[in-house]
Parts: C-alpha cells; structure tokens; sequence
C-alpha cells in the first residue's frame, strides 16, 4: 500500500512537473506573440510616414516593413530585433523618386541588398567593432524623435488596405546611364542600412548578453533588400526603437520579429478598417517611452567623468545625428576618434638611451610607443647624430613600426647619422616590420629577427647586412 502511494505521488510529481514546463512554454511563446503584435502596431504609423517622406505610396512602405521584417526575423544575427522601412533611408530616397520615379527606387533597392549581401559574403561586419563606444552612445541619444500629433488617427494619414506584394522588375532601361543614376543611391542606401542595422545588433547584444552575429545580420539586410524591391518595397534596416519595444517588452526569439511581421501583413489584407481607427496619441505614448528608455541618460553623467574628448565625440554624433543623419553621424564619430587617437599615440614615443651591453662604446635608443604617421616627427627629433658616438643602435622591442611614413622616418634618421659618419643598427624589428622594409625598398632586410627575442639580430644601415651578438 505504501509502495502504490508513493508510485501515486511520483506520478502526480511527474505531471505537476510537466504541467509547469508546459505552462512555461505557453507563457514564452503569448509573450513573444504579444511583443510582435505590439511592434507591428508601432510599425504601422512609421511605415507610412516614411513612405511620405520618400514620396511612394504608403503601401510601398509597408510592404518594405512585412518583406524585410520577416526575412531578417528569420535569418538575422540576432534574435529579437525589428526591421523595416525607416527614417534614414527614406530621406536618401526622396530625390531619386522625385527626379526618376518609383522603379528606379526599386532598383536602387535591389541594387543596395547585392552590395549588402557582399559585405555579409566578404565578413564586413565586423569593421563595426573599429566604432568607439562614445560613438554608441552619440547614436543611442541622437535618435530622439518628435511627433506631430495634430493628426488623429491612423486612418487619417493614408489608408493601409490592400493585397499581398506582387514580384514585379523595375522598369527601368538597362544601360549604363541607368545603372549610374542609381549607383550612388545604391551605395549609400547599403551602408546606412548596414551602419543602422549593425549598431542595432550591437546594442540589443548588450542587453541580451548575445555576441557576434554581424557577418549573418549583412546577408540577412542583403537578401531582405534584394526580395524586398521585387516587391515593391521601398527598402529598409533594422529599427532601434522597435527593437527596443521588442526587447523590453520580452520578446527575445525570432518568434516575437515573425510574429510582427505576420501581424503587419493581416492589417494590410484584413485589419485596415480597424487598424486606421487608432487614436495616433496612443502610439505616439509608445514611441515617448521608447524614446525615454533608448536615450542613454547616463551619458549625461559620463560627460564630466570620461576624457574631453570623449565628451566631444558624445555630443558631436548626437548632434549629427539629429542635424544630418545616422551614417554621416558614425562617420564623423569614427574619424574624429581615430584623429584623437592619433594624437594621444604620437605622444607616447620617446626613447630612453644607454651604453651598449654587446658593442664596446656604443649608444642603445630604447624606442618606447608606437612609430606611424603622427609620430614620425617626434621620432626623428629623439637622436642627436653629432653628439652621439660612433655606433648606435636603435631598439625596437618596445616600439612597433605601422606605415610608410615610420619607414621614412627610420630612414631620414640613418641618413643623418650616415651623413656624420656614424654607424647605425637596427634591433629587434618584428616580422611584419621587416615586411614593410622589404617592400619599401628604402632597407633591404636580410633575414628576420628571431621571433621570441632570444636572440639580438641587428641590421647594420651602413653596411647593409645583419649582425648577431647574444
């Protein structure tokens, strides 16, 4: 009897247990439907006010939405992130509709999704990680968005009944002329669908904790482009403040992207009537708390904590950002950080000098930083040739030469000691240096020095040949 009571509540046990997995999984999957539903109706006023702004029919902008949504919730990089027709892609549209038409934006379109889709081939993607994180939140705080909210209702903006996409060629001539026209559009429409996109991939890998992904998110754009303007979408990218929804809402599988995606196509085939009802105050609520919860506040403390420069690139992509658009904004975010960079790394170079432990009465210049363009002239002023003895040596086990013009810089400095009389060595140069030297053609390197340092192999400038001494 014993034996059947236990039997009986191990197996009410296994029931409870499995009723729980089952419920679990059934509150997953309602949340991420749910977070879709949401998203799509967030999609819906966006669509149609970018379609606006490119000068299309709203249609076009949600067919964009539905096409690109789906294809890139199913085979994006990252789980959970919205895409669709935005903002910074229609305002590079405008003109090329406005001056050619409609099918040479779609041809623009298709055009932009091949260049995106060899990026993705070639693993471009991962150049984003060249963009500094000042720069991440410049983009993060810049994307603010302002509402006219004097227009009630959806409906009011532009009716979104209609059917599903047809496949449809663009008809344009197929010359040259043509292909330059949309060449430009082309380009720039793939690299601000990539920039937007990747940042995006970026910053909900942040909050999901999930890595990598760049390289599958390209080809995903790409093929998403490249159907979407066979289908008379005018294109698009991932979307920030959608993902954003999405993510805080819950919504973390593909499901939650599919599910918007699908939501989208039902208002456009049944729901238009109802849809078009929605106060836009309600939506217009959603997107403020998006705003609000996307804006990256503590920037704002991190302005008087991290370096000036820092501070500059923070302010300066947020201001881009509102003033131009996303990518001129990365762009400018990048360049001014390498510059700072730059100037931060050619004041590092200095070199520290000592009598020789091998040569009898020889000078060693300890190289110290990083010898390239911006610190080639602090370089060649760390040597004194007419006061320096007879034979010098010049270390660079501290220090790793990275251009043409550290080349140049090595060689103005052999030049003068050579012009004094004087013997100048080389010392510890690493393979890839002696790879510039080669090729440069200025100082024939004879063999490479040994790769773990173990051994001191000097290459003598005045006589053109290594020299060894342990």
């Amino acid at each position: 009897m014993t034996q059947q009571t236990s039997m009986r509540a191990f197996a009410r046990s296994i029931s409870f247990f499995n009723n729980q997995k089952s419920e679990i999984k059934k509150v997953k999957l309602s949340t991420e439907i749910l977070c879709g539903l949401t998203v799509s109706l967030a999609l819906v006023p966006e669509a149609i006010a970018f379609a606006f702004v490119a000068g299309v029919a709203p249609l076009v902008g949600l067919y964009a939405a539905f096409i690109v949504g789906i294809i890139t919730a199913v085979f994006g990089g990252r789980p959970g992130m919205i895409s669709g027709a935005t903002g910074a892609l229609a305002v590079v549209m405008v003109s090329l509709v406005a001056s050619h038409g409609v099918d040479y934006l779609f041809a623009s379109v298709v055009l932009m999704g091949i260049m995106q889709l060899i990026a993705g081939f070639f693993r471009l993607g991962k150049f984003i990680r060249m963009v500094p994180h000042p720069v991440m939140l410049g983009f993060v705080t810049g994307l603010v968005v302002f509402f006219n909210i004097a227009v009630p209702r959806v409906g009011d903006l532009a009716s979104m009944a209609g059917s599903l996409p047809e496949f449809h060629i663009p008809e344009i001539p197929l010359t040259f002329e043509a292909f330059k026209i949309i060449l430009p559009y082309s380009l720039i429409l793939a690299m601000i669908g990539l920039i937007e996109s990747l940042l995006t991939l970026n910053l909900v890998g942040e909050i999901t904790g999930k890595k990598g992904g760049a390289s599958q998110e390209c080809l995903a754009q790409g093929a998403a482009n490249t159907i979407t303007g066979f289908f008379g979408g005018m294109g698009g990218c991932a979307m920030i403040g959608q993902s954003m929804i999405n993510i805080n809402s819950g919504g973390r599988t593909r499901i939650s992207g599919i599910s918007a995606a699908l939501f989208l196509l039902l208002f456009i085939l049944y729901g238009s009537s109802i849809i078009e009802m929605i106060p836009l105050a309600a939506l217009v609520g959603v997107m403020f708390m998006v705003v609000i919860g996307t804006f990256a506040w503590n920037s704002l403390r991190l302005l008087f904590i991290v370096p000036r420069a820092d501070a500059l690139v923070i302010l300066l992509v947020t201001f881009v950002t509102v003033m131009e658009d996303l990518a001129i904004a990365v762009i400018v975010g990048v360049i001014v950080s390498a510059l700072v960079y730059a100037w931060n790394a050619a004041s590092r170079i200095h070199a520290t000098a000592r009598p020789s432990d091998t040569e009898i009465g020889a000078l060693v210049y300890e190289i110290e930083g990083p010898l390239f363009f911006g610190s080639a002239t602090s370089f060649m002023e760390l040597f004194a040739p007419e006061t320096d003895p007879e034979i010098v040596i010049l270390d660079f086990m501290k220090s790793r030469v990275v251009d043409q013009s550290a080349l140049q810089a090595i060689e103005a400095v052999a030049k003068k000691y050579k012009s004094a009389g004087k013997r100048i060595m080389l010392r510890h140069l690493s393979s890839d240096c002696h790879r510039l030297l080669n090729k440069s053609g200025q100082l024939t390197v004879m063999q490479n020095d040994d790769p773990d340092y173990e051994l001191a192999v000097d290459y003598d400038v005045q006589i053109g040949r290594f020299s060894s001494s342990h």
